[in-house]
Parts: structure tokens; C-alpha cells; sequence
């Protein structure tokens, strides 16, 4: 049997930080890909004079993501509808199995992450996520490790102001289970007590099939929102999506719908619908 290369086992860990970095699995494996190809461009010696493979390999690869982040802005300012980043399910040998599902992979972090400047995302993930230290960001970004620090810690209030504290996981897993309870027998006035006055739920279809194109705000436009959709004969299953309890919607044998909660004050604040028929790919090939 032929012995892998050394090299081969950073697959893992890039594939991780370009998912963090991007929030999306097909755009993460890109990345890692390019950043292989890099590697394997390079003649021999140049190989050999790399004391660090791995530490090159990350550092092309968060290069990589900074340049398809820079140009990410523009393709989803033409996107139809929302954009979410694409989810990944918990089920050992997915496609998407080599991700480790923890808070930084909640559907919530991952918005959070959206919402900021390209450096500072990476500034963010490499230092707060990976642990790598402020002079090592600073080498990846080609910036200065005080600019780093200042894009990390500005980055940080972004979070502090769009994340509650957690909920613990059971807890959550109590919540979704009761909305889909609810949902199933069409309870609208439960709904409404599971969700928050000001709770949104954002739906993404890509164009490519229906979903409201704008959010859903408002517990109770939420709750009958949801409500109107099980007359299409849906099935929810409870499944982990991203590390967190979230739901999937079945129409007879078709995944139509994988859906992701954030709970804050034991109420349901926000629900992401994710819908495009590309982003559910890794929920499909199981």
C-alpha cells in the first residue's frame, strides 16, 4: 500500500478554516483545491526549502479565501433573494464529514460572519477560531499584527452585538422539538409562545425555487408563515444542522428545505430556511 503524503493530512484542517472563512462547502473545497495545486506547482527543491508545509498550505489557502471573498461581495449582491451560508449535516461518511461541528459553525456565527469586512472575517477565524497568533495573521494577511488586532477586535463587537449567549444545546433541541410538534398539527398560537415578538426567519432559494425573497419578520408573521407551508404534505425530521438541533423538510422522498434555529431567553429568535437545491447537495449524497 502507498503511503500518503504527509502533506495530504492538512486536507482537514484547510478544509475547516476555508469553510469558516466562506461558509460554504463547495467554495471551501475550491479553495483547498487551489491551494494544493499551488503547492504541487512548485518544482521539488522549492518543496524541500518549505520548513512548514502546512503553515505555507494555510497561508495560500486563507489567500485564496480572501480573494473569493473579495469577489463574493459582488456575486451576492446578484443573488436572488437572501444569501445563506450552505449547511452541513452530522452524519459520519457525508461529504461533509471532515467538518468539526462546534459554535463556529453555527448558522448564527456564520451569518454573523457576512455581515463583515473580508479581513476582518479572517482576522477573526485564523486568531479567535484557530488560535493562530496576531504576527502569524498578520504574515497571511500581509498586514501589520496591530491592524490584525484591531480587525479581530472590531470584528468580536460585530459578534457581541448579533449573538446572545448561548443556549445550551438540550435546551434548544427541547425548543425545535415542540416547533415541530407544533408546526405538524398547524398550532399557531404555540408557535407564537415558542417565538420571540421579534423573531425573522430568512429563506434562501437562490431563484431557483420559491422562498420569500426578503425576511419573514415578527413572531406571529413567522408562526403563520410556517403554518401555511405544511398544506404542501411536508414531513419534518429532527436533525443536527451545524452542530445544533434544526429540522429538515421532506416532500415524499425530495429534501426540499433544511432549516436552522439560534434561541436566545428560551425563545426561538431567528430561523434560517435554507432552500437551494446546490447548498442542500451535502444532505442529498448521504
Amino acid at each position: 500500500m502507498t503511503t500518503p503524503e504527509p502533506v495530504l493530512a492538512e486536507r482537514p484542517h484547510l478544509l475547516n478554516l476555508a469553510y469558516r472563512l466562506l461558509g460554504s462547502l463547495a467554495e471551501a473545497e475550491d479553495a483547498v483545491q487551489e491551494a494544493y495545486a499551488r503547492w504541487y506547482a512548485l518544482s521539488p527543491s522549492q518543496r524541500d526549502a518549505i520548513s512548514s508545509p502546512g503553515a505555507w498550505l494555510t497561508t495560500v489557502a486563507s489567500r485564496v479565501c480572501l480573494d473569493v471573498l473579495g469577489s463574493a461581495r459582488a456575486r451576492r449582491e446578484r443573488y436572488v433573494g437572501e444569501w445563506l451560508p450552505e449547511p452541513v449535516p452530522d452524519q459520519p461518511d457525508s461529504v461533509a464529514d471532515r467538518i468539526t461541528l462546534d459554535e463556529s459553525v453555527s448558522m448564527a456565527f456564520l451569518v454573523a460572519l457576512e455581515a463583515m469586512t473580508p479581513p476582518q472575517r479572517v482576522a477573526l477565524v485564523l486568531h479567535d477560531v484557530f488560535g493562530y497568533s496576531f504576527a502569524e495573521v498578520a504574515e497571511i494577511t500581509g498586514r501589520t499584527p496591530g491592524a490584525c488586532r484591531e480587525l479581530a477586535s472590531s470584528a468580536r463587537r460585530r459578534i457581541r452585538t448579533a449573538r446572545p449567549a448561548l443556549t445550551p444545546a438540550a435546551r434548544q433541541a427541547d425548543l425545535v422539538r415542540d416547533f415541530k410538534q407544533a408546526w405538524e398539527a398547524g398550532d399557531i398560537a404555540t408557535l407564537v409562545g415558542l417565538l420571540d415578538p421579534a423573531a425573522t426567519l430568512t429563506a434562501d432559494g437562490g431563484g431557483v425555487v420559491r422562498a420569500a425573497l426578503t425576511p419573514v419578520e415578527g413572531g406571529e408573521v413567522v408562526a403563520r408563515y410556517v403554518a401555511a407551508l405544511s398544506a404542501g404534505g411536508l414531513t419534518l425530521v429532527e436533525r443536527t444542522v451545524n452542530g445544533l438541533p434544526g429540522l429538515l423538510l421532506r416532500r415524499e422522498d425530495e429534501l426540499v428545505a433544511v432549516y436552522a434555529f439560534d434561541v436566545a431567553d428560551d425563545r426561538i429568535t431567528h430561523i434560517w430556511a435554507i432552500r437551494n437545491p446546490a447548498k442542500l447537495r451535502p444532505w442529498t449524497a448521504e
